[in-house]
């Protein structure tokens, strides 16, 4: 917890910057501010109304008319702060709305090796969490800060006016509550900023746990996750209670400082009195206006503490906005365009990590038509192979190149476009099944039509027709409601429909049942037709008949050929066949 505390935090100029993203409607702000100008002005007059009325006080004076016109002045004051305010808010929640999908649209566009160092509910919290912070400033603070600012500055002009003695006695608060405010205000921020940190890994810790609760209770992990959340939650407890003890000690301090400058104003407001220098009215002006610089100073001590806090989410946000996104290239021209005709990788090396190496020269070739699998221990590299083909992740050295031009060079949009994608266990999200099926397509790019042909070839049609609403059957976080093969057959379809040029198979089949199997290797099978077909396959019955076959070992390939040719050359391959057919 310490180390979090001593962590700095962003800067008053780090805000404006996150702030100036986000194109502020300068037009609406502006006039919002000119109201709200207005607004204090007719509550500054108010006073000086009273002190002529006190001072020049008869009965003769005493009219409806000079009621009416300082309930007008009220009145007048009050909807023009109101509107004033409503403007600034909206134009707090506009910018928050933009800074979000700022955020949002960030992620999308950041490389998969940053989802595999941090976890997802920590990226939701800065989306949700942070922004939230960011936007209790702007929307609820921010607006009472403008009105308050001019508030104070036209009441400290009116008041040394009437008299500069007594207002010199006012100011005896300002140095007071800067010494007080300024080293709270730096606590609050690594406070703030630790305990972002702190419910971003929270966030984190509840949606793994949620998102594998079978897992915890099939092993009974109830207890322990008890124990981790508990202790997640005491130490947001902490951090909210450092919080709390700076807010308790602030705003009494603040009530104190300020208490003690009225006494100070009203005793000494009344010897001028008593003496005759000082009138009534103007007695009671000076006190008016001190309370319009009383409660708005009251606020700036909160705005303080929420300022600090939204420091600590900036730096957080703008950590985000500042990462490296994913390497794309130009736009290719319309003669450029590949026909995925070959996919060749040269002397290519990789490692998630300098100390990880992963792959090491590799080299193969792939041509249209052609069905190549990969086989080999796990934990060898085939996988990875796929990821550096998505361009997941960028090779340490030498190239992958498709029809001869390095895939560095292709744009990732016409890239992934012409890939398809069949793991061991398809991806599904919340929603329908014609949503899971048409995922990533424009409504355009398709016809219901060619849907239904997609679900009727991937062996799909027969278990959807027998739901109640067909491909408008919501399928539950994750495709709960499905069984396993069902999944895999939705994620088939979704290779048919998008058409690919490149058809990748990982494990396609390795955890269905025999019957599931069937129908998915047969999918399969008419899916691969007239594509470069890329597979991996610890079954090799699966991939026997493959135009050639890759042995990857420990990263490193250490054979190729047919079955037979592999069976004659390759001892580890043939080690493996004969375990798997006796």
């Amino acid at each position: 917890m310490e180390e979090k505390l001593q962590e700095k935090s962003a800067s008053f100029t780090d805000f404006m910057q996150l702030l100036r993203r986000t194109r502020l409607n300068r037009g609406l702000f502006i006039f919002a501010i000119v109201l709200t100008l207005f607004g204090t002005i007719g509550s500054l007059i108010v006073p000086l109304l009273t002190q002529q009325f006190i001072d020049g006080f008869d009965t003769d004076m005493f009219s409806s008319g000079i009621i009416a016109l300082i309930i007008s002045v009220f009145l007048l004051s009050a909807i023009l702060d109101g509107v004033s305010y409503y403007i600034l808010a909206r134009v707090g929640q506009t910018i928050i709305s933009r800074l979000r999908e700022i955020v949002w649209d960030k992620f999308l566009r950041l490389p998969v090796s940053y989802f595999d160092r941090t976890k997802s509910g920590e990226s939701v919290s800065r989306v949700v969490n942070d922004t939230a912070i960011i936007k209790d400033l702007i929307t609820s603070h921010f607006p009472q800060l403008i009105g308050g600012i001019m508030s104070v500055a036209g009441s400290v002009v009116i008041l040394f006016v009437l008299d500069w003695r007594m207002s010199l006695i006012m100011f005896i608060s300002v140095p007071v509550s800067i010494l007080i405010i300024m080293p709270l205000g730096r606590k609050m921020s690594r406070i703030s900023r630790a305990l972002q940190d702190e419910t971003a890994e929270f966030t984190g810790s509840v949606q793994e746990t949620l998102s594998e609760i079978r897992l915890m209770k099939s092993f009974n992990g109830e207890a322990y996750e008890r124990q981790k959340g508990r202790s997640g939650i005491r130490r947001l407890y902490n951090y909210g209670m450092q919080e709390a003890k700076i807010n308790a000690f602030l705003s009494p301090i603040m009530g104190t400082v300020m208490m003690f400058v009225i006494i100070l104003i009203i005793g000494y407001g009344g010897l001028r009195v008593a003496e005759g220098t000082l009138s009534v009215g103007t007695m009671v002006a000076f006190l008016l206006y001190l309370f319009q610089i009383i409660m708005p100073m009251t606020m700036f001590a909160m705005f303080f503490t929420e300022y600090n806090k939204a420091l600590g989410a900036t730096d957080r946000i703008i950590g985000i906005l500042d990462r490296d996104e994913e390497a794309d290239a130009a736009e290719m021209a319309a003669e450029e365009k590949l026909q995925f005709r070959t996919l060749e990788f040269k002397d290519v090396h990789f490692g998630y990590g300098e100390d990880t190496p992963v792959l090491h020269g590799i080299d193969f070739r792939a041509e249209h038509n052609r069905k190549v699998a990969f086989v080999g221990p796990s934990g060898g590299g085939k996988s990875t192979i796929f990821a550096l083909i998505e361009r997941y992740y960028d090779v340490l050295s030498g190239a992958i190149e498709i029809d001869g031009m390095d895939i560095r060079g292709i744009p990732l949009g016409p890239l992934r476009r012409n890939i398809g994608y069949v793991a061991q266990e398809s991806a599904i999200i919340s929603g329908t099944i014609l949503e899971n099926i048409t995922y990533g397509l424009e409504a355009s790019d398709y016809t219901r039509e060619e849907v239904e042909s997609a679900v009727a070839k991937s062996y799909a049609k027969e278990f959807i027709d027998a739901l109640e609403d067909g491909l408008d059957t919501e399928v539950g976080e994750r495709g709960v409601k499905l069984s396993g093969g069902q999944r895999q057959r939705i994620g088939i379809a979704r290779a048919f429909l998008k058409n690919p040029k490149l058809l990748m198979l990982d494990e396609a089949t390795a955890s269905l049942d025999s019957r599931s199997e069937r129908y998915v290797q047969e999918a399969l099978d008419e899916l691969m037709e007239g594509r470069t077909v890329l597979v991996i396959a610890h079954r090799l019955s699966t991939v026997v008949n493959s135009d050639k076959i890759f042995f990857i070992d420990n990263g490193y390939l250490t054979g190729s050929g047919t079955h037979r040719e592999l069976m004659e050359t390759h001892e580890m391959y043939r080690i493996f066949t004969e375990q798997q057919f006796g």
